[in-house]
């Protein structure tokens, strides 16, 4: 089935690339945009989407407002947060109000795409209505008990790398926005060269991620960042 979506952000540039990044998900389509929550809970009413792309910080009713007011409607469309907010207590706000997932911006299309994908799989699961009766493995699905845990950091270490200066290095991936080789080295106490070791494997087994930033010249430098 095309998963028809609606997406919901304040600001018109994000709910364009938004939207672009929705429409370069196979099997999904945007069924229309809105820029405030008002506006969000009539494009429900009227397009009734599969799912909503909602922003927390809204210019009128806040987006965990209108997550409470579709669901008191009786709403069923699937909801994914899409937001800068990363304070616990939103999070929690979102997770009890029957948020499918939850995506922290800035990210990148294949994050997005990821968290639509588990979506519709719910969503296929279960029926697109809702009717009738599912198996174990559906429901297990939509309540997430088997979507598969990341590695722990320490999982199948290179040879001379520790567990223990791989928690470092990790925390201070978590801790920043990016992080280079050198930065990381920096602020754990190690070479360039090493750093670079424990950030590659934290790439190759699917906790960090890896772009380059080009310069005036030069080679162009590794950034990793927590995925």
């Amino acid at each position: 089935m095309t998963v028809r979506v609606l997406v919901v952000d304040d600001d018109f540039m994000v709910a364009r690339i938004h939207s672009r990044f929705v429409e370069q998900t196979p099997g999904f389509e945007v069924a229309g945009t809105a820029h405030t929550g008002a506006e969000a809970l009539r494009l429900v009413e009227d397009l009734t989407p599969d799912v909503v792309l909602l922003d927390v910080h809204l210019p009128d009713l806040g987006g965990l407002e209108v997550l409470d007011r579709l669901r008191g409607e009786g709403r069923q469309v699937a909801v994914v947060m899409v937001t800068a907010e990363r304070g616990a207590a939103a999070v929690r706000a979102a997770l009890h109000g029957g948020a499918m997932q939850y995506l922290v911006k800035p990210f990148v299309h294949a994050d997005l795409a990821d968290r639509l994908r588990q979506v519709a799989t719910v969503l296929e699961g279960l029926g697109v209505d809702g009717a009738g009766e599912t198996d174990q493995a559906a429901i297990d699905a939509a309540f997430g008990a088997s979507r598969p845990t990341a590695p722990p950091a320490t999982a199948s270490l290179p040879k001379g790398l520790s567990p223990e200066t791989a928690d470092l290095v990790l925390a201070a991936v978590r801790g920043s926005a990016e992080i280079s080789a050198s930065e990381a080295g920096e602020a754990v106490g190690l070479s360039r060269v090493t750093a670079r070791r424990y950030l590659e494997h934290f790439v190759e087994t699917g906790r960090a991620e890896v772009r380059l930033r080009y310069g005036a010249a030069g080679r162009p430098e590794r950034r990793y960042r927590a995925r």
